[in-house]
């Protein structure tokens, strides 16, 4: 799934009911409900993966390398010995925070340039626009990877290229929200109220424009977590001994014939952790394409 798909012209009306918390995430659906559950033990895991692993994730121990899942060692031992399954719960810290950075990074910048073209139009849209759909025609792994091969591997830069290549999604979401915002009665009367252009822009269109992005940046999160990890398999990533899902992948896959855990539940924990960010975005983007269609 890709920006393209989920780009339409809407608009959120502020006098529209907020729906309460057991109505935007009604628990009688099953699917739902354990995308959640996993999601909250994937943060807590994160928050806290001392509370969770049996084993220090960089001890060592010599007599016990390529050894298969069991009692001692829930996901098996690397080629260093060293607990999978400890390591799997350190990665996810280091791949969720690149997936909420990155998406961070996307909407804060996206929003910002979809803000300035859908509101002072003219030539700032045209070219801010044509710039996005300049980066739209490339697949984002690709201008992740041009990016992150310039400026150099490491955690701040693998943030900085997955962020910019999801960056025009946003941008054009935005600037489709602002427009149909912007023509609007109230928006109409504070200009002509004397508002400054500031006040419009941040206290009427952005609140009334932003609620599309909210599924976009969860759908957002997922598929960064997918790209960065492809960019550390290719040893694009953080340098070891940082604790990645996407290296641990890769460092396994030269020893899958005789440790095939070594890179499966690394690469298990991407699907999950790609498939619960899905579902949450996909159900939040229908929720706000339905209030949209209401307000209308």
């Amino acid at each position: 799934m890709t920006e393209l798909a989920i780009l339409r012209d809407s608009h959120v009306d502020a006098t529209a009911p907020k729906p309460g918390w057991r109505r935007a995430f009604p628990l009688r659906q099953p699917v739902l409900t354990l995308s959640l559950l996993v999601l909250a033990a994937l943060l807590f895991a994160a928050a806290f993966p001392d509370l969770i692993a049996t084993h220090p994730p960089t001890e060592s121990n010599l007599s016990m390398l390529r050894q298969p899942p069991s009692a001692d060692n829930l996901l098996g031992t690397d080629q260093l010995g060293r607990d999978v399954f400890s390591r799997v719960v350190y990665g996810a810290r280091v791949t969720l925070l690149v997936g909420i950075l990155s998406t961070t990074v996307s909407v804060v910048v996206g929003s910002l340039l979809g803000l300035a073209a859908g509101y002072f139009r003219g030539w700032i849209d045209a070219v801010l626009m044509r710039f996005s759909d300049i980066m739209l025609a490339f697949p984002a792994m690709l201008l992740a990877l041009a990016i992150i091969g310039a400026a150099g591997p490491n955690y701040q830069n693998l943030i900085l290229a997955v962020g910019v290549a999801h960056m025009p999604g946003y941008a054009k979401l935005m600037r489709n929200q602002v427009r149909a915002v912007n023509g609007r009665g109230f928006i109409e009367a504070a200009t002509a109220s004397g508002s400054r252009r500031r006040t419009i822009v941040f206290a009427h269109l952005l609140p009334n424009a932003y609620s599309p992005l909210l599924g976009l940046a969860t759908l957002g999160i997922g598929i960064s977590i997918l790209i960065a990890s492809s960019l550390s398999y290719l040893g694009l990533g953080p340098p070891p001994p940082t604790f990645e899902w996407g290296a641990m992948v890769s460092d396994g896959s030269a020893q899958i014939a005789n440790a095939w855990w070594m890179s499966l539940f690394p690469g298990l924990a991407i699907v999950v952790t790609v498939l619960v960010f899905g579902t949450v975005g996909r159900y939040l983007r229908q929720r706000f394409d339905l209030r949209s269609g209401e307000s209308q």
